[in-house]
């Protein structure tokens, strides 16, 4: 029975392998991909329905569970609804004492079709993404185009009063809350920006244009101020054709306009990082009652090395300049073969694969000492 951030659920009956980016004091994930090409990430959301503070599934066990237990987009949209109607969701988003928590929305994705998931307490709304680009960014958007929905999604708002049970059926319009927290409001223009962004690209969008738009500073996608730093970052492309690999780029570092997106490949025989993983404590303040009453050092290798190489880019740009670049370099010849592997100009072993994002960590490294 897996043990997630707060509560046991009942385990599957098969898992697949899974790669995540993720919050090192917690069980689930922000993204991750796993081999079967299903993509998933999640944003908070406040809704009218009340966040709990009980402790019960984080919208980042959904990812980890969705991706563990899915061969498709579709069929993870199917797991977090179950899940979530089963379990509920809820408990401290934050390693902090202070109380912090929210609803989730998820973007999923994998070789054939991509779809928007919303929640609002246990309730849900599902949007199927036929064509074209789609975003989101800690607010509600699926408005009347509703795939698949919670039994009693419409039944709730009625009664409620939030919804007449004349007209179209908006999920936004109906479960947003009519005074939103500052938050929501620095939220919506990040929406549409992103929004933007992905129409200039229209029609050809690639891993480097999405890795463009990560780093976008003026828009607030990418933050770096008021204490809070964007995190982790990944791109994934997903071949249509099932006898190309699926191709899956993450920083692990913060701050992606500082940080190197590094390519990853599922094969057998897979080298893990050692350098990118979080160490464990045997007295974790997370797993303690009442939690999170002390800190610890959560960063791995790479975090740190990687840390101190953004204080010297601030405290000597033009050393920080030239370092930047060489990372850079590093990125492109990272996406040079994922490109030949993707066009199948290159065909290397799977002992090469195998290795692959190690030996961009590795090189990474090199550069910062």
């Amino acid at each position: 029975r897996p043990q997630c951030t707060y509560i046991e659920i009942e385990q599957a009956e098969r898992t697949h392998a899974v790669v995540l980016s993720r919050p090192a004091w917690l069980w689930g994930a922000e993204m991750g991909a796993n081999e079967h090409g299903v993509c998933v990430g999640n944003e908070g959301v406040w809704t009218r329905e009340p966040v709990g503070e009980q402790e019960a599934l984080l919208g980042m066990d959904l990812v980890r569970l969705a991706l563990e237990r899915s061969r498709s987009a579709h069929e993870a949209v199917r797991v977090i609804a179950a899940l979530l109607e089963r379990h509920g969701q809820g408990g401290r988003c934050k390693e902090e004492p202070a109380p912090f928590s929210y609803h989730n929305t998820f973007l999923l994705a994998d070789r054939a079709e991509a779809w928007v998931l919303e929640t609002a307490g246990p309730y849900w709304a599902a949007q199927r993404i036929a064509e074209g680009s789609r975003n989101i960014s800690n607010q509600l958007s699926i408005g009347t185009d509703i795939t698949a929905e919670h039994v009693g999604l419409r039944e709730r708002a009625r009664s409620q009063g939030w919804w007449s049970g004349d007209g179209a059926f908006s999920f936004a319009e109906v479960f947003s809350l009519e005074q939103q927290p500052v938050r929501m409001e620095a939220a919506k223009a990040r929406y549409r920006a992103g929004k933007e962004l992905l129409r200039q690209h229209q029609g050809h969008i690639t891993a480097e244009t999405l890795m463009g738009i990560l780093r976008d500073k003026a828009s607030g996608i990418c933050v770096d101020s008021e204490g809070f730093r964007t995190a982790g970052s990944m791109v994934s492309v997903l071949p249509r054709d099932p006898a190309l690999p699926c191709v899956h780029f993450f920083t692990a570092t913060p701050d992606p306009s500082r940080s190197v997106f590094k390519p990853f490949v599922f094969v057998d025989g897979l080298k893990p990082a050692p350098q990118v993983r979080s160490p464990s404590f045997a007295d974790d303040p997370a797993k303690k009652i009442p939690r999170f009453q002390s800190k610890v050092d959560r960063r791995h290798e790479l975090y740190r090395r990687h840390e101190a190489a953004l204080r010297l880019m601030e405290s000597d740009p033009e050393q920080g300049r030239r370092l930047q670049e060489t990372l850079r370099e590093l990125e492109r010849q990272g996406l040079e073969a994922a490109a030949a592997l993707l066009a199948g100009t290159e065909a290397p072993g799977p002992a090469e694969l195998a290795e692959l994002f190690l030996d961009c960590v590795e090189t990474e490294l090199k550069f910062y000492k």
